[in-house]
């Protein structure tokens, strides 16, 4: 490598490490903002982040980015760079040409909007007012509009641009076939569930379960899985979430519910999954943009797979029923496991996605995705969703919202712009259960650790395929790496018909 090509790959790590930077004051900014600042103060915090992140955005999009970028992304420059480097210019290249085009101004203005309408969408969903929230979801939609117009399309569907960001190279024609099978299963095997007279009792998940022990539990099944609390920690918010500023300090969010046992433990245990992901990350990635996920939907694997495969396990309970009788003695008295167990995997149609069984939670994705589409590609109206919101939920899953806060207000997604990111909810259980295939092969006393809680060699397993890489391999790779195929939802639909039928006696 030339002194010349030496020199402009240090300014360019530098560059890389500033952005980074800024990231993670801004992922600490947002992570307050949500979980402990006083309602007073959030306009104010609301303009800090849209100013620092203007100065990010302007970093990234710089004409010192453009020049490096110049002399880097030339074949022979990205031939003599390692491949961490290699990779970062590629990435900050994807960035730099998507955004450059997109006025500094206009972006700190979307950005103080995001930031005001996460906290007006908090106000609406405990005011059930959706009116209230309405105007800024608007002024979202036509932002998404004008950044698509900015970024342009692949002359198929507009909204394949937006689905990128979150799991790239993901288009429309390759969901909606995936989703469609998907459906159609899915609801034969409800209709199964439904007719079927073997029912679980689940009136002892309704009892009064004090929220302290409730933290106290889920911070103990967190350390058991190997959720690393000296490199994160858990808070309340609004809406649960994971917040990573560095693979040693990786944080979760949950809220609880003193009258449904299901709903913070199994929130903790999803959230983990994303946290353990990031956690595992290789540290030579810390300050380079691949120190993150490499998408929404591999994330959403990690999440799924700990929160359904580990933590709604037979097998998991196996290990852990006695110390959550210990904890809950009351209110598991008498119960078995295997109850205890029926129970947690009851199949039911609800209104809140995040509360919702794995049978029935992707029909829930799919309402979103269809309302996505419809507004990126103008066949619907902000003004109309709460009425055709509450007419899809009808027809997929028969039940019908009494509330728009327990309707079309239930999500923060939509308030932070994050439109073509509920799509990787539905591949992250189908990539889940590809993963889980292959790591059941190659496990081979796979129950055996989970009951007795050895989790080590699982994390391991994912470390080694997965967490480590960080964005250094792309969604596609890794998948096909690990199962030697790609995204393929057949495993999903075994996984729900087998588990189900078993539970239901079907």
């Amino acid at each position: 490598m030339s002194a010349n090509l030496e020199s402009t790959t240090a300014a360019f790590r530098e560059l890389v490490k500033k952005i980074s930077s800024y990231n993670h004051a801004l992922a600490v900014l947002y992570w307050d903002l949500r979980t402990q600042a006083p309602r007073k103060g959030m306009d104010a915090r609301s303009e800090v982040i849209g100013t620092l992140s203007t100065e990010q955005f302007k970093l990234s999009t710089s004409k010192e980015m453009e020049e490096l970028l110049l002399t880097l992304s030339e074949p022979a420059a990205l031939d003599s760079l390692d491949e961490i480097t290699r990779k970062s210019v590629l990435e900050c290249k994807k960035e730099f040409d998507r955004n450059k085009l997109i006025p500094p101004a206009t972006y700190q203005e979307y950005v103080v909007l995001t930031s005001q309408a996460e906290t007006i969408w908090e106000e609406a969903r405990e005011k059930n007012d959706f009116a209230m929230f309405q105007p800024y979801l608007e002024k979202i939609v036509r932002f998404q509009l004008q950044f698509i117009d900015y970024w342009g399309t692949d002359g198929k569907n507009k909204y394949n641009t937006l689905l990128d960001m979150y799991e790239p190279g993901m288009t429309v024609d390759q969901l909606d076939p995936m989703f469609a099978t998907l459906r159609d299963k899915t609801v034969k095997l409800v209709e199964k569930i439904t007719h079927s007279p073997n029912k679980p009792d689940t009136s002892f998940l309704k009892k009064h379960f004090p929220i302290a022990e409730q933290e106290a539990f889920s911070r103990y099944v967190l350390e058991k899985i190997g959720y690393d609390f000296q490199a994160g920690r858990m808070d309340r918010s609004v809406h649960p979430f994971c917040t990573s500023f560095n693979p040693g300090d990786v944080r979760i969010t949950t809220r609880y519910d003193e009258h449904d046992f299901n709903s913070a433990l199994f929130s903790c245990i999803h959230e983990a999954g994303h946290a353990i992901y990031e956690q595992n990350i290789s540290s030579s990635l810390l300050f380079t943009p691949l120190c993150d996920g490499t998408s929404m939907g591999i994330h959403e694997s990690q999440s799924r797979f700990w929160e359904n495969m580990v933590g709604r396990s037979l097998p998991f309970w196996n290990g852990l029923y006695a110390d959550l009788q210990k904890a809950f003695p009351s209110q598991f008295a008498g119960v078995s496991v295997e109850d205890f167990y029926r129970a947690i995997n009851e199949v039911t149609p609800s209104f809140i996605r995040t509360e919702s069984d794995e049978v029935t939670y992707n029909l829930h994705v799919m309402i979103r995705y269809e309302i996505e589409k419809g507004l990126i590609n103008g066949t619907m109206e902000v003004a109309d969703l709460p009425a055709i919101w509450n007419e899809k939920m009808k027809e997929y899953l028969g039940v019908v919202p009494p509330t728009d806060t327990l309707g079309v207000l239930q999500d923060v997604h939509w308030a932070g712009g994050m439109f073509g990111y509920f799509p990787t909810y539905s591949l992250g259980n189908v990539y889940a259960a590809q993963f889980s295939h292959v790591m059941r092969q190659q496990i081979a006393n796979y129950d055996e650790l989970v009951t007795t809680g050895q989790f080590a060699p699982i994390r391991q397993w994912l470390s080694d395929n997965i967490h480590q890489y960080g964005k250094l391999r792309s969604p596609r790779e890794l998948v096909e790496a690990i199962t030697g195929e790609g995204a393929n939802g057949t495993y999903l639909v075994d996984y729900l018909e087998k588990k189900y039928s078993e539970i239901y006696k079907l």
